[in-house]
């Protein structure tokens, strides 16, 4: 990165910039709740309180801090799918928080990503199916299995007309919103695109087909104590149910509104691996981190903090760790928020980005939550204990899922 020009400015680029920003997890309803929980240390991983959790191998979930049924009103809690209310109530919230942008429909877009859709709705329909017949299921069953349904739903609440996406990448997929969202408005396509992630899919088969793969923790006792991502005696992740998205803005046309934005979205990698379905390739996630940083023009010594995908499976991890301290050394900060809130699937590369640009905004670095000993092939700078206070200027967001998908986001100071 040159110093003779603002970082991540790319002479004859379009800048997008994150504008607006809403969450809903495990640790809060909303993006403040849910940061100060996060900084804070807390956990958003308890037992299930359901009785068919009680035949199951794993029984501890990161179910949503407020039931999305206590937010929609009544009508759309009939019409939509949990993860589509989710996926509304984190929208909302962006939205608000981006000043409710004055923008031509036309130029008006929505990505929203998630990894298995409608799948509640699916199976719920299907047991209903089951037992009495097709003339009981809901008359709402397709618009609430649809995997573009939350992408939808966020399109039909703005009145966004500049097109309605919905990557379905495994748990990159918010990622992938995101690096959509800006390859939209540099392509002239559009000024607004509300991008993100969402899913909630907590239920017997998605928790006992993780299980049966070996890759949950087993830690039914202890929940709060099972998300350990790069940890030594790290066994598995741990499932859970959230919604992340983001306002982003061609930034003349932010700058035209009078909004400050909150970091530029300077950068995305997207690669594949094509090399197994499930286990992670250190090659691809590396192109992927090295396009993040060319297409934001930034060196590996420009990166200052990371937020890791780190699951806390025992082969993840040390892929991951791997790949960045070949892609960018072993200075930057790293932290792994899935160690608090568990793994969001389709949500989670969505709300670690917000994550990544509160850290940026506020000089501070959650701490990772039950890492008592680094794993020893580890050698990265992990935040433990406590926060890290610090002044990072350029980080990347790291997801990565099933099927080899490798998604890597760039951020900077505005």
């Amino acid at each position: 990165m040159r110093a003779d020009r603002p970082a991540a400015h790319v002479p004859g680029r379009t800048d997008v910039v994150v504008t607006g920003m809403g969450v809903t997890t495990p640790l809060g309803g909303d993006l403040p709740s849910t940061w100060s929980a996060l900084l804070a240390g807390e956990s958003g991983i308890s037992k299930l309180e359901t009785p068919w959790a009680d035949r199951l191998p794993v029984r501890i979930a990161g179910v949503l801090r407020k039931d999305p049924a206590d937010v929609v009103d009544r009508v759309q809690r009939r019409r939509l799918d949990r993860s589509q209310q989710a996926a509304l109530i984190a929208a909302r919230e962006a939205w608000a928080d981006a000043g409710a942008p004055d923008v031509d429909p036309v130029r008006l877009a929505v990505v929203v990503g998630t990894g298995v859709g409608g799948a509640l709705t699916t199976l719920e329909q299907n047991d209903r199916l089951e037992e009495a017949g097709p003339r009981l299921l809901s008359p709402f069953t397709i618009p609430r299995l649809m995997p573009n349904g939350a992408a939808a739903v966020v399109s039909l609440e703005l009145g966004a007309r500049a097109g309605t996406h919905a990557p379905t990448s495994a748990c990159a997929s918010g990622a992938e919103a995101l690096a959509v969202g800006a390859l939209l408005i540099r392509a002239g396509r559009a000024d607004v695109v509300v991008a993100g992630g969402t899913d909630a899919c907590l239920h017997p088969l998605s928790i006992g087909g993780f299980a049966r793969m070996g890759a949950l923790s087993t830690r039914n006792d202890t929940p709060e104590l099972a998300s350990r991502p790069f940890d030594r005696d790290r066994d598995g992740f741990v499932m859970a149910e959230g919604s992340g998205v983001v306002v982003l803005e061609r930034a003349e046309f932010a700058a035209a509104r009078g909004v400050r934005p909150r970091a530029l979205l300077a950068g995305a990698g997207v690669t594949s691996d094509a090399y197994d379905m499930t286990t992670p390739d250190v090659e691809g996630q590396i192109r992927a981190v090295a396009e993040a940083l060319r297409d934001a023009d930034l060196t590996p010594e420009d990166i200052t903090h990371v937020n890791a995908h780190a699951t806390g499976t025992p082969t993840g991890d040390l892929t991951e760790a791997d790949a960045l301290r070949r892609a960018v050394g072993t200075h930057p900060v790293v932290t792994a928020t899935k160690s608090a809130l568990g793994h969001l699937l389709g949500a989670a590369g969505a709300v670690e980005a917000v994550f990544t640009v509160l850290s940026l905004e506020h000089g501070v670095i959650p701490a990772i939550r039950n890492l008592v000993e680094a794993a020893p092939e580890i050698d990265l700078d992990l935040v433990t204990g406590r926060p890290r206070h610090t002044a990072p200027t350029a980080a990347l967001s790291t997801s990565f899922g099933f099927g080899g998908h490798n998604v890597v986001l760039s951020f900077t100071k505005p």
